[in-house]
């Protein structure tokens, strides 16, 4: 039972979400049919790129301000997630096109922004913000260096975005905040000023290409500071109220409709192997026991999935009329994206055990497992980002507090 094929949307005639449902009907049986060869390359296949390209779905929330759809976040989260179900790994690389696209274009200066979507805004993104690299100030700029890792779909990206601790002028020395963290820049440059470290031998979302990548030549690079922006940056240059969500709302965003979408192929795929299944205990989908933790399972899965699907309807509709998210709003999607992510680990595991043997073999349902406990091990789902979510229910925060990408300040 897919409960995710029709979602509810949010549709208006300046963002046709249905548009975007119907090339994906049409995507979908080649990204089904090409997800093995993506499993065995490491990366997604040219043509499974080159149509998801074409149909606009690694820039459906870019900015208006650049020649984006700026789909609303609601509803080009039901596209991924749809995607996510078909093949986990081609979502996982659309969302970080999406979130990183997205964020460089309501972030960089106009002068970068000129040079970035010369040609439009179909452009292609990846790398890792999250710091592994330092910047040292100079005019007009920073020298960047660095070894930075997980850089999903850098195989087929034209743009590089890297975080970077701020160091001083000799590049020795951290820069540290007042507020006693260190200072963070996200920069952006040419892919052929990196090069691939060949090392994504991974448990899960195999065909995502997250190699380890480095600079391509000498030990420093010059990045412009038109295009950089700080990570813990405020309001935005561009984007509209949606813009506000930054890289703290964009992020969870993206992995919030990814684990919807993979959470419940697992799910279906064990349907699929449990109702027709004899053993020598008799008919599986006879059990009991069985029966009562599925109903269980698809309880915690559905209402979890409500969670999500009512937090972003709200962020969307509070958006749609031009005002900023709530701290309380943006607390939810923090809250939400790790409580998601800990239940389809929960079902995931259950589906697994429960299958007695079928996802050890190379099937949907295999692919699944690995690639959802491979999505619980990314940084937002760190414990110390739901200790904030606990500290802003309670009202702890300050009236000027703010979410960053890892928590709250003020």
């Amino acid at each position: 039972m897919n409960v995710s094929v029709k979602p509810t949307t949010i549709e208006t005639a300046a963002t046709p979400v249905a548009e975007f449902h119907a090339r994906l009907d049409a995507l979908l049986p080649l990204i089904e049919a090409q997800a093995s060869e993506a499993e065995s390359l490491t990366h997604l296949t040219d043509d499974v790129v080159a149509a998801m390209r074409k149909a606009g779905i690694y820039t459906m929330l870019f900015p208006k301000a650049v020649g984006g759809p700026e789909l609303s976040p609601y509803d080009a989260m039901t596209v991924v997630e749809r995607l996510s179900y078909v093949h986990a790994s081609a979502a996982w690389c659309v969302i970080g096109n999406n979130m990183e696209g997205t964020t460089m274009a309501i972030y960089i200066a106009d002068s970068g922004i000129d040079k970035v979507f010369a040609n439009g805004p179909d452009i292609t993104i990846a790398g890792n913000g999250v710091p592994r690299g330092f910047a040292r100030p100079v005019d007009g700029g920073y020298m960047i260096r660095g070894h930075w890792a997980y850089g999903s779909g850098i195989q087929h990206a034209e743009w590089v975005h890297s975080g970077c601790f701020v160091t001083d002028a000799t590049g020795k020395d951290m820069i540290i905040q007042p507020n006693g963290q260190p200072k963070i820049v996200v920069t952006h440059h040419p892919r052929s000023t990196i090069k691939l470290l060949g090392n994504w031998d991974v448990l899960g979302l195999r065909a995502t290409g997250s190699f380890d990548y480095t600079l391509s030549e000498g030990d420093e690079l010059f990045v412009p500071t038109e295009m950089t922006y700080d990570f813990d940056i405020g309001a935005p240059r561009r984007g509209g109220a949606q813009g506000a969500l930054g890289l703290a709302g964009y992020s969870a965003w993206a992995h919030s409709g990814w684990a919807i979408g993979v959470g419940r192929r697992m799910l279906d795929e064990l349907v699929k192997v449990i109702v027709p299944r004899r053993d020598p205990f008799g008919q599986s989908s006879d059990s009991a026991s069985f029966r009562f933790q599925f109903a269980q399972a698809e309880a915690r899965y559905r209402a979890a999935r409500a969670l999500v699907h009512e937090t972003w309807r709200g962020v969307s509709e509070t958006c749609s009329r031009g005002e900023k998210p709530s701290l309380d709003q943006m607390t939810m999607i923090k809250l939400s994206l790790r409580h998601i992510h800990d239940v389809i680990s929960d079902v995931g595991t259950f589906a697994h055990r429960a299958s007695r043997g079928a996802s050890l073999h190379n099937t949907a349902m295999q692919r699944c497992y690995r690639d959802i406990h491979s999505g619980t091990q990314h940084i937002l789902m760190a414990d110390q980002i739901v200790e904030e979510c606990g500290k802003a229910l309670l009202g702890l925060p300050g009236p000027t507090a703010q979410w960053t990408v890892f928590g709250v300040t003020g």
